[in-house]
């Protein structure tokens, strides 16, 4: 059995009743990275059933600097399982083995930046036909908090309250018309459930990495609005957990976007111990999402983390209000 770190129970491996709320959101994401190709990506789920639309994306690095990317909000009518727009989730094992399969077209951008403007990026590229493969396994605790016990919140401010992630290892297949290749990497997965606006927080800045199945690390600042920030994480060593209690992030940034290059990352564990985690951007992908007049900014970089003398691939997800 794979150790758990907060209140998180193999139950909540599966999807949750519905809310009341309108902006319900349950989610699942998994990303992935093979170190030896260069190459890797995330899938993500997240069902508005009281909407009655879910949110499936698919966004793959390829090795040349090119990504695959496919956003679909198709027609869903409850919670039962996290099945839409060509892309499926599987638990095998709770909090140990999952199982996503994609099958379906994905825009091929060899200037993914054109992603700022997605109307245009649409009309202007191919798509291929893509069908993703994998089984993700554990190579640590499960950490996070299913929320119970905290105070209510307005559902407009509420963001992913009930939240937990964990490192993996990922193998499995990638084709791409016709294509197949390998893949046999590392990464991380994550499950929220509650009400979600991406407009409810003012900013945050997510860094993950998976370096083996000894060494993970996760970085997570959140400001809700300017002046609050609050600086967490974890580093996972094996089983074992210790926690981040501050963090300092200088990123350099393309000129002129909210395109992030590099990072340097300076973090202080409960222990005592400082890490320094570096990190520099080998493929970028503008993100957006509206609602009422708001616009929000996330960029997506597949990112080569070094840590010591530790070198890997993972991601870095910052997020920004355009005012």
């Amino acid at each position: 059995m794979v150790s758990v770190y907060g209140d998180i129970q193999a139950k909540d491996d599966y999807t949750h009743p519905l809310g009341p709320e309108e902006n319900f959101n349950e989610s699942m994401y998994f990303n992935f990275f093979d170190q030896g190709a260069g190459s890797g990506g995330f899938l993500r789920i997240g069902n508005r059933a009281n909407e009655g639309y879910a949110e499936v994306t698919l966004c793959l690095y390829l090795p040349g600097g090119e990504v695959l990317f496919s956003y679909l909000r198709p027609r869903i009518e409850s919670n039962d399982a996290m099945d839409a727009g060509g892309m499926r989730f599987e638990v095998l094992e709770p909090l140990a083995k999952h199982r996503t399969t994609y099958d379906g077209g994905a825009l091929f951008l060899t200037d993914p930046t054109q992603m700022a403007d997605p109307g245009q990026a649409f009309r202007e590229n191919p798509h291929k036909r893509v069908n993703v493969d994998l089984i993700h396994e554990a190579v640590g605790p499960v950490y996070g908090t299913t929320g119970a016990g905290q105070p209510g919140e307005d559902p407009e401010r509420s963001f992913a309250r009930a939240h937990y992630e964990q490192h993996m290892r990922a193998r499995g297949t990638l084709t791409v018309d016709g294509q197949t290749t390998e893949i046999d990497g590392t990464g991380l997965r994550d499950h929220s459930w509650g009400p979600r606006y991406w407009q409810a927080i003012h900013s945050y800045r997510w860094l993950t990495c998976t370096f083996g199945p000894d060494f993970g690390i996760m970085v997570s600042e959140v400001t809700r609005q300017p002046g609050d920030r609050t600086q967490t994480g974890v580093v996972v060593r094996g089983e074992s957990l210790e926690r981040i209690r501050t963090v300092e992030i200088d990123t350099e940034f393309m000129p002129g976007t909210r395109h992030h290059q590099r990072l340097t990352a300076n973090l202080g564990l409960e222990s005592g111990e400082r890490l320094v985690l570096e990190g520099v951007v080998k493929g970028f992908i503008p993100l957006r999402n509206r609602r009422a007049g708001m616009v929000t900014h996330i960029g997506e970089g597949m990112t080569e983390y070094r840590c010591g003398d530790r070198v890997a691939l993972g991601i870095s997800e910052y997020l920004d209000q355009i005012e």
